[in-house]
């Protein structure tokens, strides 16, 4: 269990890292299309790699975030709870998380899968869309496993405790 829970968090931390690639990317691109505005070149596309650029940002860093505790939290009630039960009520959280982006991960799958047949893509560059939503389904997926092994990890010091 130790080593599925270290593949994890490598798996996380290397999407991160993508995902702080494509923030600087991002950066660079948006700030060489103003420039070259003021010089009456802009970037073609520019506005399409943005929003691309947005997805792998976003899916990807979802893991690392919740692996980290970045997410926000509203524990106004629960922290005044005994602590097995906190820990019980992160287990079904935690599993409610995973249930919800297993869904996701699963209508992604599909949806790029549909828009890959039909040859759907971006209008300005004719990029293909799919390559970013199957991005977004091995985010969601990624988190989806960050999350079960967090309620597992929960369940089990409810048990112990």
């Amino acid at each position: 269990m130790a080593q599925l829970q270290r593949g994890i968090v490598l798996v996380s931390r290397g999407f991160n890292v993508v995902a702080g690639a494509a923030v600087i990317l991002m950066m660079v691109l948006t700030c060489a299309d103003v420039v070259l505005r003021l010089l009456r070149q802009p970037i073609t596309g520019t506005y399409e790699i943005v929003g691309f650029l947005g997805t792998v940002i976003v899916s990807f860093s979802l893991a690392f975030t919740s692996l980290e505790k970045g997410h926000i939290a509203v524990e106004l009630l629960v922290e005044k709870l005994p602590r097995r039960m906190q820990v019980g009520i992160e287990a079904v959280t935690s599993l409610i998380g995973a249930a919800l982006f297993s869904l996701i991960t699963w209508q992604s799958l599909v949806y790029a899968m549909d828009i890959r047949q039909s040859g759907e893509v971006s209008v300005t560059l004719t990029m293909p869309i799919y390559p970013f939503i199957y991005g977004i389904a091995a985010g969601s997926g990624l988190l989806c496993l960050v999350l079960l092994s967090e309620c597992l990890r929960s369940a089990v010091r409810t048990a112990k405790s």
